[in-house]
């Protein structure tokens, strides 16, 4: 992947629509063999990245939190690679990961709530950390947790 520099690093995202752009522009220049390892509390904007970062790869939709599938491929419309979306919530080990038997090579691959299991997938990845400021969000319902509110967002390239 091709990352512009200046995405990489620690910002802060002041709304959703913030946060499906800063997806996409990481997403166009993601290719075949990119691994992404998602880390944040619920509702910290995980899953809307993944919506932009889907659209910069010009993938079929919709993007959504694949929590109860655990795995959902989006295959390309513009013959690029698919998007392969995980969420390792529910997984119990990286052992469990590593039975979905994920195409890596062929596909860039998102897992959500994956550190500490899905670094053993590749010898690189991207890490990418969801933050809620202190005190923001704390007091929402669950029903409140998508509502635009600031996030502190960090990617880092990792390596084995």
């Amino acid at each position: 992947m091709t990352v512009d520099a200046s995405l990489l690093g620690r910002r802060e995202v002041g709304t959703a629509e913030e946060m499906e752009e800063l997806g996409r522009r990481i997403g166009s220049g993601l290719v075949p063999g990119d691994l992404l390892i998602l880390t944040g509390p619920l509702g910290a904007g995980k899953t809307t990245f993944t919506r932009g970062l889907a659209e910069g790869l010009g993938v079929r939709g919709p993007v959504q939190s694949p929590t109860f599938v655990i795995a959902r491929t989006h295959p390309s419309l513009v013959g690029g690679a698919p998007l392969v979306h995980v969420d390792a919530y529910r997984l119990g080990s990286a052992a469990e990961l590593d039975d979905l038997d994920l195409d890596l090579t062929r596909s860039v691959v998102v897992v959500e709530w994956g550190r500490g299991m899905a670094e053993e997938l590749a010898d690189a990845w991207w890490d990418v950390e969801f933050e809620r400021p202190v005190g923001v969000g704390d007091d929402l319902d669950a029903s409140e947790l998508d509502a635009d509110a600031p996030r502190i967002v960090t990617i880092e390239r990792r390596e084995r």
